[in-house]
């Protein structure tokens, strides 16, 4: 491999996350992605799923029967010249801990809003992880074939609601029915759409002309033109200056208009996006540094893990984010938890649930790892040297019950899906300290992980269980010179230990939480796992 190969690799990759609030039409917008990108050639109308097709990325039956979507998946496509890698995640609010994970995996992330409803609160939960990790955000304001809120008002919300500045690379001509297509800014051309009566199933028929031409009074009126023109030189006088340096630092996020149910406006979105997004960024390294994706060795980070995508042959997927170097079939890598070599065994690409064989893959991507129960979230893999990447964060779960095999003979299939959901990061498992109690408590971030949970310990492990709600609304993990499962926290609050053994005190409610913060200040209260460095845990 020369470093050439790399280096264009590198710049040619897109790995990008689109994030939204329910219903904002995010299924939609990455399905017709997948259309333009040639990955599929009929996109299926999300209203009518359940009559007709299911999505594209809703891969589990559960999905598919409720019609939302329950878990990331990850689509791989090629676009033109990119090699594009969408981590396609949970939109339901109830699935926000999957998602905020993925996130760890992106460069970039599209955030999805709704015209007629603006900022939303998951929107604003998610926008705040994307902040934190310091990625560029993209945003397409949608639904556009419907009356909604005007395009100014939205940019002021952003900035209001969220800290950041909008800059809109095109510009919306008509809403509703009266939507006619989007005003390129930087190019000076008008898009112009056609529907064809087809309601988004496949390519729409686009004209694209110069707003200054003749030609264009032929597809606007002249109050359509002349309201285009006052609204370009509102923006034009009064905006931002935009510039890849504000993008990249998330001080300034670029705007586009459409809608992706008649796929107005994506194409124009996708091909600027593509151009102004970054390419794969160096990863943080545990104690300081940063592995840069040209780097020639191999490394790359687990971030996810999905068991039973096939059914019939119980297996188990690790997704691995390669962050530099190539990675070959058949090659071995350094198991830093571990400590040791491993193979890096039947590696495959993805477009959701189906896989494709692979001989290679660069920087960017997203491959699946065949896993016997090796790999766990969080777990680096390099080539011929021990480093750590910086940790995937477990977020505090706010829903908790206590687990019960409904047929005591099938506590140990219980037992075994209950590990490996939690392995996989879907819920996390936690013990009860009190003599005698022996069933475990499960915390989740949203409270339809329950409903998932229950589904599918008894479809894939055949185990039916019932669960009992507990009142508590926080866990934190504790961290202090005392041992605190020794303090007597007073009927509100009880004591658990997580997987690794390490302790947590669920709260009845934050008044709970502040009470116990001032009476034991020398415990410090973690909403996020303490850290242990895996390479001390490697020996």
């Amino acid at each position: 491999m020369s470093d050439s190969q790399l280096e264009r690799e590198v710049a040619r990759r897109r790995t990008f996350a689109i994030i939204s609030h329910p219903d904002a039409g995010k299924t939609t917008l990455t399905e017709k992605l997948l259309l333009y990108g040639g990955a599929i050639h009929l996109a299926g109308s999300v209203k009518a799923r359940r009559a007709r097709r299911h999505a594209t990325s809703d891969w589990m039956e559960i999905e598919k029967e409720r019609g939302i979507s329950v878990t990331s998946s990850v689509l791989q496509f090629n676009y033109r010249d990119h090699a594009v890698n969408l981590l396609d995640t949970p939109g339901h609010q109830d699935f926000s801990e999957d998602t905020y994970r993925t996130l760890t995996a992106a460069d970039s992330a599209v955030m999805l809003i709704d015209a007629a409803r603006g900022v939303e609160p998951q929107t604003i939960k998610l926008f705040k992880v994307c902040r934190m990790r310091r990625i560029p955000i993209f945003t397409f304001v949608n639904k556009l074939d419907r009356y909604g809120r005007a395009p100014l008002d939205l940019m002021d919300e952003l900035e209001k609601v969220l800290g950041i500045r909008a800059w809109p690379m095109n510009w919306p001509i008509g809403m509703g029915p009266e939507f006619r297509g989007v005003y390129d800014r930087r190019l000076r051309v008008v898009h112009v759409f056609s529907a064809e009566g087809r309601h988004g199933e496949s390519e729409v028929a686009e004209r694209s002309l110069p707003i200054d031409s003749e030609e264009i009074k032929t597809v606007l009126t002249d109050a359509e033109l002349r309201q285009l023109k006052e609204d370009i030189e509102l923006l034009d006088v009064g905006g931002d200056e935009f510039t890849l340096e504000k993008c990249a630092a998330g001080q300034i996020s670029p705007m586009f208009f459409g809608s992706a149910m008649t796929n107005f406006g994506v194409r124009p979105f996708f091909d600027v996006f593509l151009e102004l997004a970054p390419s794969p960024t160096p990863r943080a390294l545990y104690g300081g540094g940063k592995r840069e994706p040209t780097t020639p060795k191999f490394s790359g980070f687990v971030f996810k893990i999905q068991a039973n995508m096939d059914p019939a042959h119980r297996d188990r997927i690790a997704f691995l984010r390669i962050v530099s170097g190539r990675y070959t079939k058949g090659m071995s890598a350094y198991h830093s938890r571990l400590g040791k070599e491993v193979r890096l065994a039947n590696p495959s690409q993805f477009m959701a649930a189906e896989r494709t064989s692979i001989e290679d893959a660069w920087p960017g991507d997203v491959i699946g790892l065949f896993d016997p129960g090796q790999y766990r979230i969080g777990d680096t893999l390099t080539e011929g040297e021990r480093i750590e990447f910086e940790g995937v964060p477990r977020f505090s779960p706010e829903h908790f019950a206590i687990v019960r095999a409904k047929d005591p003979l099938r506590r140990k299939q219980m037992e075994k899906g209950l590990q490996q959901l939690a392995e996989e990061g879907t819920i996390q498992v936690f013990q009860q300290l009190s003599m005698g109690m022996k069933d475990p408590i499960v915390g989740v971030v949203g409270a339809l992980q329950f409903e998932v949970l229950q589904y599918r310990v008894q479809a894939e492990y055949g185990a039916h269980i019932v669960l009992d709600r507990l009142p508590f609304q926080l866990a934190r993990w504790v961290v202090g010179p005392h041992d605190p499962k020794s303090f007597d926290w007073e009927g509100n609050r009880q004591t658990v230990t997580d997987r690794d053994g390490k302790p947590l005190v669920l709260f009845r409610d934050e008044w709970a939480l502040n009470h116990a913060q001032e009476k034991y200040p020398e415990l410090r209260f973690l909403a996020e796992a303490p850290q242990q460095h895996p390479l001390d845990r490697a020996g």
